[in-house]
Formats: C-alpha cells, sequence, structure tokens
C-alpha cells in the first residue's frame, strides 16, 4: 500500500473534494451579503448551465465557425475518456449551448425543450449525460454554487405539525430570495443588476411552492407579518450539489410502460402516509417526487421523449411555455430548469406528421445530432473504445480505423450529383483531404447533401456501434488464430459476414454497402501499395537530389529562364517532360500545371523569407508526387510475385522491406501480410496491363 492509498491519505483527498460550506446552515440576512458580493448565485437553471460551458474553457475553430467546449472535445475530468469527435458533432453542441445562453437572456429558448434528433449511435445520450456530470461537478465548485432553504422549529409555532416535520427543506429547492415578497425582492434583483459583470440579468418572479407557502403565511401569521422575525427564527440557508444519484437538481426521466403512463411521475402526487397526519387536501400532505421537482434549479433529462403517450406529453406544455406544472389536487408550483429530451428518427417521423402535436412540437428546439462524417475523427472514436477498453496486446495496423470509418461515413452521406465527384472523394473531402489535382467545392457538396437527405445529412447509416462490435469480434478472432495484429483485411471480413446480421440495418440497404465494403477495399488497396512503395523505393538522398531539379526547373519556368544541364552544365530551357512527370503523379492536368508551379514556387520563397531552406519532403504534395515517380523508375526491378512467396524471396532483402515498414507503423506479421497483399495486388495489375 503506497503512501497515497492509506485510510488517512484517501481520507484527506475526500475531504479536500467537498466544498467548505455544504455542511452549514446560514442566516437568510448572510445570503443577502452573498448576494451582494456574487450575484451570480442567484443565477436561473439556463444561466448557470450556460456558465458551465464556458467554465471549463473553449476553442473557437475559425474554419467553421464553431465553439469547442472542452468539456466535450478534451473532458478534462475524465482525462479525455469521454471525449467527442467530428465537427457536425461539435457543431450540434455549438447549437445547443446558444439555445441554452439565448435562453439564459430570456430570448425564448428559456421556455423550450432542447430536443436533442439523431440516429442511434449518435452520441446524444452520451453529450446529455456529460451535461448531467459536469453540472454536478460545476455546482460543487465556488463558481457553480447553489443555495437553497429549509424550515426550521416549526413545531414551535404550527400546532398541528408532525414532529418529525420539525424541520423540513424546500422541497423545490428554490432560491432563498423566493421568501421575500416580489415587491422587496426585485429592490434588491435591481440592486444586483447594477453591479452584475455578465450577458444576462438576474430575474426571479417565482412564488414559493405550495408547502413553503403555507409555512410562511401560517409564520407570518403568528409574528404580526414580521418577516424578519421568521426568518431569522424558522429560516436556514443551505449548499445545493446536483446529484443525479440523489436525484437532486438533476433529473433522468424514462418512459416505462406506454399504456399505463402517469403524469404524477412527473408533478408528484399525494403522500399518503402524510394525509392521517394533515388531512388530505393540506398542503403538507404532497409528495413532491415528481421529475420536474427532482429537476428544479438543475437539469431535466427525458430519454426517447417522443415515445410517450401524447396526453402524458401536454405536461410538457406548461412545464415549458409557463414554467409551472399543475399536480393533481394541488395548487400550480413554479419550476426553474433546463429541460432536454433525446429521440431517435423513427419517434420524430412519427410525432412530426401528427397535427395534434402542433403544440407540442411549437415548443420544441430541434438540436440536429448527427453521425460523424469525417472518417478520421470517426476512427478516433474506435481508438477511444478501444483504449477505455482492457484490449488484448494486438497490434492494429495502420489503415484499420480510418478504413473502418471511411466504410461508416459512405453509409451516412448522400452520394454527389456531380460525375466529377465520386462518393469517396467526397467523404475524403469532408475529412478535409484535397483530391490532387481537383478542386472540391466541399461548402456545396455540403448544401446539396442537405438537401438531398429526408432530415439531413448523416441522420441514417451504419452506427458507431455496429462498426465498433465488429472491431472488437476481430480482435477476438484474431486472439483465437494466434495473430498478435488487426489488420483492415481482417475488419473487412467481419463486416462483410456480419452486416446482415445487424437489426438496425434494413434489407434495402444490403446491396449498397456492400459496394461501399469494396470501395473502401479498393482504397485500403491504394493505401498500402503506397507504403510498400516506400517502402521498397523510398531514397531520401534520390528524393532530395529529384526535387531540388524539379524545384531549378520550376523557377526557371517561372521566371522564363533557363537552366544548366547535368552533363553539359550548357544552359537549355526548362525539362518539361521531366516536370510533367513528376506532375502527372498528382494527376495534375496539362491545363493545370501552371497554378500548381506557382503554388510550389511560392511556398519555397515564404519558406526563404522566414529564413527556412528548401527542402522537398517537407512539402507533402511534392514529396508524394516524387516518391511515385521514384517508384515507377523503380519498380520494374521489382518481383512483385515473390512477395507473395517467402521462398522466392531473399532474406536479407525481405527483411529490410519489413523493418521499413515497421518504422511506418506496422508490426512485424502484419508487414509480411501487407507485403504479400501489396504484392499480389500489384502483380496482378501489371498482367493486366
Amino acid at each position: 500500500m503506497t503512501a497515497d492509498n492509506t485510510l488517512e491519505a484517501l481520507s484527506q483527498q475526500y475531504r479536500e473534494t467537498v466544498p467548505s460550506d455544504l455542511r452549514d446552515a446560514k442566516t437568510f440576512a448572510w445570503y443577502l451579503d452573498v448576494v451582494h458580493d456574487d450575484p451570480k448565485v442567484t443565477r436561473n437553471a439556463h444561466q448557470r448551465v450556460a456558465d458551465m460551458f464556458d467554465y471549463y474553457g473553449t476553442h473557437y475553430d475559425t474554419e467553421s465557425g464553431t465553439v469547442e467546449y472542452l468539456l466535450a472535445s478534451e473532458d478534462p475530468l475524465g482525462d479525455g475518456e469521454n471525449t467527442f469527435y467530428g465537427e457536425v458533432v461539435h457543431r450540434a453542441i455549438h447549437e445547443f449551448v446558444n439555445k441554452v445562453k439565448s435562453g439564459a437572456r430570456g430570448l425564448g429558448p428559456d421556455r423550450r425543450i432542447k430536443l436533442l434528433l439523431g440516429p442511434v449511435g449518435s452520441g446524444k445520450s452520451a453529450f446529455d449525460s456529460q451535461l448531467r456530470t459536469y453540472f454536478e461537478d460545476y455546482t460543487a465548485r465556488e463558481e457553480g454554487r447553489i443555495y437553497t432553504f429549509r424550515w426550521t422549529n416549526l413545531c414551535d409555532v404550527i400546532a398541528d405539525q408532525d414532529p418529525a416535520d420539525d424541520v423540513v427543506q424546500s422541497p423545490m429547492n428554490q432560491d432563498p430570495l423566493v421568501l421575500l415578497p416580489l415587491e422587496q425582492r426585485q429592490q434588491v434583483i435591481d440592486e444586483i443588476n447594477e453591479r452584475l459583470e455578465a450577458p444576462y440579468t438576474i430575474r426571479n418572479e417565482q412564488s414559493l411552492d405550495p408547502v413553503s407557502s403555507f409555512y410562511m403565511d401560517r409564520l407570518l401569521a403568528y409574528y404580526d407579518d414580521d418577516l424578519q422575525t421568521v426568518l431569522e427564527n424558522h429560516v436556514e440557508v443551505v449548499r445545493l450539489i446536483a446529484d443525479e444519484n440523489k436525484r437532486q437538481a438533476i433529473e433522468t426521466f424514462e418512459p416505462k410502460d406506454k399504456k399505463n403512463q402517469d403524469e404524477t411521475e412527473l408533478t408528484g402526487d399525494v403522500n399518503y402516509s402524510k394525509i392521517a397526519v394533515y388531512g388530505e387536501s393540506d398542503p403538507r400532505a404532497f409528495d413532491y417526487s415528481g421529475a420536474f421537482c427532482n429537476a428544479n434549479r438543475g437539469i431535466f433529462s427525458g430519454e426517447e421523449l417522443l415515445k410517450l403517450q401524447r396526453e402524458f406529453l401536454y405536461d410538457f406544455l406548461h412545464a415549458t411555455q409557463e414554467q409551472t406544472i399543475k399536480p393533481k389536487n394541488n395548487p400550480r408550483i413554479d419550476i426553474d430548469q433546463v429541460i432536454v429530451g433525446r429521440t431517435n428518427m423513427p419517434e420524430y417521423r412519427e410525432k412530426k406528421g401528427d397535427e395534434s402535436m402542433e403544440a407540442f412540437n411549437d415548443r420544441t428546439k430541434r438540436i440536429d445530432f448527427p453521425y460523424v462524417l469525417e472518417y478520421v475523427a470517426e476512427s478516433e472514436i474506435y481508438g477511444k473504445l478501444l483504449s477505455n477498453a482492457d484490449v488484448p496486446d494486438i497490434h492494429v495496423e495502420p489503415h484499420t480505423l480510418e478504413m473502418a470509418g471511411l466504410f461508416g461515413v459512405l453509409t451516412r452521406i448522400e452520394e454527389p450529383h456531380t460525375e466529377t465527384v465520386d462518393i469517396v472523394q467526397k467523404a475524403k473531402a469532408y475529412n478535409g483531404e484535397s483530391s490532387d489535382g481537383d478542386d472540391v467545392d466541399v461548402k456545396k457538396l455540403r448544401e446539396e447533401g442537405e438537401e438531398s437527405a429526408e432530415i439531413a445529412e448523416a441522420m441514417i447509416g451504419i452506427s458507431p456501434r455496429f462498426i465498433g462490435d465488429e472491431i472488437a469480434e476481430a480482435i477476438m478472432d484474431s486472439m483465437h488464430r494466434g495473430r498478435s495484429y488487426l489488420s483492415p483485411l481482417a475488419v473487412f471480413t467481419h463486416f462483410e459476414e456480419n452486416l446482415e446480421n445487424h437489426g438496425s440495418i434494413p434489407e434495402e440497404n444490403f446491396e449498397r454497402y456492400y459496394r461501399y465494403l469494396e470501395l473502401v477495399r479498393e482504397e485500403y488497396r491504394d493505401r498500402a501499395i503506397e507504403d510498400v512503395r516506400h517502402a521498397l523505393a523510398y531514397d531520401i538522398d534520390e528524393i532530395r537530389r529529384q526535387g531540388e531539379k524539379y524545384m531549378d526547373h520550376v523557377m526557371a519556368y517561372i521566371d522564363d529562364d533557363t537552366v544548366p544541364d547535368d552533363l553539359t552544365g550548357r544552359e537549355q530551357e526548362p525539362d518539361e517532360t521531366f516536370l510533367r512527370a513528376v506532375e502527372e503523379k498528382l494527376d495534375i492536368p496539362e491545363d493545370r500545371k501552371h497554378d500548381f508551379r506557382q503554388e510550389v514556387s511560392n511556398w519555397v520563397s515564404r519558406r526563404a523569407r522566414e529564413g527556412e531552406a528548401f527542402s522537398p519532403e517537407d512539402n507533402d504534395r511534392l514529396r508524394r508526387a516524387l516518391e511515385r515517380k521514384l517508384w515507377e523508375d523503380k519498380k520494374h526491378n521489382i518481383n512483385f510475385s515473390a512477395l507473395v512467396s517467402a521462398n522466392e524471396l531473399d532474406d536479407d532483402e525481405r527483411n529490410a522491406w519489413v523493418d521499413a515498414l515497421i518504422e511506418q507503423g506496422y508490426s512485424k506479421e502484419g508487414a509480411m501480410e501487407v507485403l504479400e497483399f501489396a504484392g499480389a495486388e500489384v502483380a496482378k495489375s501489371e498482367l493486366e496491363t
């Protein structure tokens, strides 16, 4: 047992996480002083949640115009374990926060349900859970403090008060300011708003909940309307920490039996054990255990919200628009909470066309939570799943997760309208890759995709859960076969074998998804061959020599000058044949050669101004072109058929190539597999030509 894990050390570590005033009972006068010094303690739920997102940090993506909130993009509390990936996902989170911030300013969304709409496995529930986790943490910090109050010494004044109820906490966890009559409360609020440094103003026109109103009336009558004496003798202010497990300022609501839904699950019910004590119509005999009651001052999270019966959803109309609930046989109760709902596509389609749901739909703010559209970001989701699990000692080969991600993305995007861009090129464009020799208008592709989609692009397709499950199966299968590595080929096999066994994939999509899988195989084939090219033909000295030659001829071309011949030293025109031999490796057409040469020339000039020497391998496009040219120059001296058979290749030569692939991230076994695979593919293409 280390010194940090002794009982004494663990106890001290825990004590340091507990707010210093958590166990303290303060006076109402003390709270007024706190409000004067820090007006933000009186924030409503939308204002507190809005500030929470900014508290953990932000990053503004200038290219997309999206604010990334670090609680989602980096997960500081979880050391990155629960991060979210993909531009579309962060755009959805950005939109959600904007609605909360608009609500914080009283612009309308505070009276709406924030409805997260998306396909299964898109991250809606994970984000909702992250929201609740961070709200718990924020309210435990000084910056996120919430205070409520409790009634004390009630039996001293109220004759029929049950001794078990001598101390009663505000059942709705209301802000202590609500204890002040509205006129006096507004005086305090006006004063603190003058000093409040925030984009919103403090507002609180709530009424006391029925039981607190009952106690206030009885106590004021006893003390001849001496409010000060009531608050000094019978009110204690206490710290409130949001806690989902305790159903305290956070509540998650899940539909149960669709035929036996009861509104009391939302609004509370009669406390039958107290009826015998207080009587049926007494507000003290009400049990504030409804979901809306528990969520007050914080977050209400409704799972699969649109699966609720239409009549049951009517309770949300008052909860959102009027910010009140109306329990059976009880006065209305004011509420203050951020109401978040989640729903999948089938339920949304059903309710969207229902005219009787118009009022409910009008009180929702839909936030589309689509699948990820950048395949590298998608691969990071699978990487996160593996890093969070007890993965066996198995090496994940290059391109494995990326190609799995590419397959997922292809099933989610709309087929492009233009013949100049195929669906794989579109997926690459969404990933931020520029096609060699082609200008792809990503904005236009996105607009066309949104127009073609039923609701929005990436709202249908294969779930990351399916892909993650198949990667897990491929890992276990590799272990059973005694393989210490996981390659794209193994993952492809599992996709193909299990595609039709997944219940969430419609049968009419099978043929199209198999076609996409073949496209991914072709993409992997090209990448595998590229890796093997690099291993077999890579020569840094030759690349630098050819790169310098290319730049000399490009600069002469740009300046309309000559260059010395390598052999004779005599001045000659730039070697157009050589220049085109390089550029054609990037599919640069004849009519685009000048633009490309100018681009490379500008890059060299910019580096020169910055005091950096020219190095062709630093320019990704030029390096790629030179590598491919070098490959073309050398491939005729390589026996590709021999790569497939270990018996036909010199061991030293094969080992050198394996070592070169290991430097690219392959395992030894994985390098042997990709050598054989690429060798067979190149040999086959050579025979075909």
